[in-house]
């Protein structure tokens, strides 16, 4: 079977301006090792070559990185549309007149609950100068979307973060469920939640906003309301299984691929892209086996019985393996 490439995820450097109480990648320092601008514009022409359609460039913080801009032009000047996902503390008008310069099709702001909350996991200030950042996107008329980090203490405030994001012109709201993995392992916060009660919060809200709320991949799966619940009111988004390796692809700053980059283990490495292309990664048929010879015999648990798992596949992969280290089995399914 050929598998194409839809989508990545590309770390462009663990620098960032936080240290936050969940970061997955425990990012602060930029690696030793980073890709070099040239190698990085290699890559993103092997992106372009091989057919990928999006891209989203992620961090540490992207900002910190003082050749995002060649990066994402290089990007998006080859038709790939480019999401930046940022914190949002470094925004200024230079950013802004940059980010409309390179092509960008969006930029997601991270955003974990309401003023004390957010700045709780990440620090002081951090709240006000995520929401000027955007403020200052949307009224320049860049699409903006706010992606939270659901965990134990914040998710009883999803409703108050819900009425200030009201009054900001978002296109999308993505709730997504936390790892415990990086700096989340040591677990404060607790990353257990109620994935049903996440379900329920949206499908009562999801009518009452201008824009759409969406849960990510690591939430669900197949309820009777499922289809609506991941940010598309069609009614028919389902959860198609985990895609890494399938579709999608992760890349860390250091030239690792992963079948995502929420795989943050070594065990996921399929190949550096110093040593190989990402052609003969992606295309090696040894590769991402964990997903490309899934059978339904592998689901585990209650997984196993399920009339939907050979589809699901039993979730997403990553927080499958740093909750119980059960690829196939989903430790909280909201079935």
């Amino acid at each position: 079977m050929r598998y194409q490439l839809k989508r990545c995820v590309w770390e462009i450097t663990l620098a960032c301006c936080f240290n936050c109480r969940y970061c997955g990648s425990r990012a602060g320092k930029a690696r030793e090792n980073e890709l070099t601008t040239e190698e990085c514009l290699r890559v993103a022409g092997e992106l372009i070559d091989i057919g990928c359609r999006r891209v989203s460039v992620i961090g540490g913080e992207v900002f910190m990185r003082d050749d995002w801009r060649n990066i994402v032009s290089c990007l998006s000047g080859g038709g790939i549309s480019v999401n930046i996902i940022t914190n949002g503390f470094l925004f200024n008008d230079r950013l802004l007149r940059e980010l409309r310069s390179c092509g960008i099709e969006s930029v997601s702001v991270s955003i974990d609950g309401p003023g004390d909350i957010h700045d709780k996991f990440r620090q002081p200030g951090s709240f006000d100068r995520a929401l000027d950042a955007v403020a200052a996107l949307t009224g320049e008329g860049i699409p903006t979307s706010v992606i939270t980090t659901v965990n134990s203490e914040n998710v009883q405030y999803l409703g108050k973060l819900l009425g200030i994001l009201k009054e900001y012109k978002i296109f999308a709201w993505q709730l997504q469920a936390c790892t415990p993995m990086g700096n989340a392992s040591r677990g404060k916060p607790d990353h257990r939640f109620s994935f049903r009660d996440v379900m329920t919060f949206i499908d009562e809200n999801a009518d009452s906003v201008p824009f759409s709320i969406g849960m990510a991949d690591n939430i669900g799966y197949f309820t009777e309301a499922d289809g609506r619940l991941r940010g598309n009111r069609s009614g028919r988004a389902l959860f198609p299984g985990c895609s890494a390796g399938i579709t999608s692809v992760g890349i860390d700053s250091s030239g690792n691929v992963r079948g995502c980059e929420a795989l943050y283990d070594e065990r996921f490495i399929e190949g550096n892209l110093r040593e190989q292309s990402l052609r003969s990664i992606w295309e090696n048929p040894d590769n991402f086996a964990y997903n490309r010879k899934f059978t339904k015999e592998l689901l585990t648990g209650r997984c196993a019985g399920c009339p939907f798992g050979e589809y699901c596949a039993g979730g997403c992969r990553s927080y499958n393996y740093f909750v119980h280290g059960k690829l196939y089995e989903s430790p909280y399914c909201a079935r």
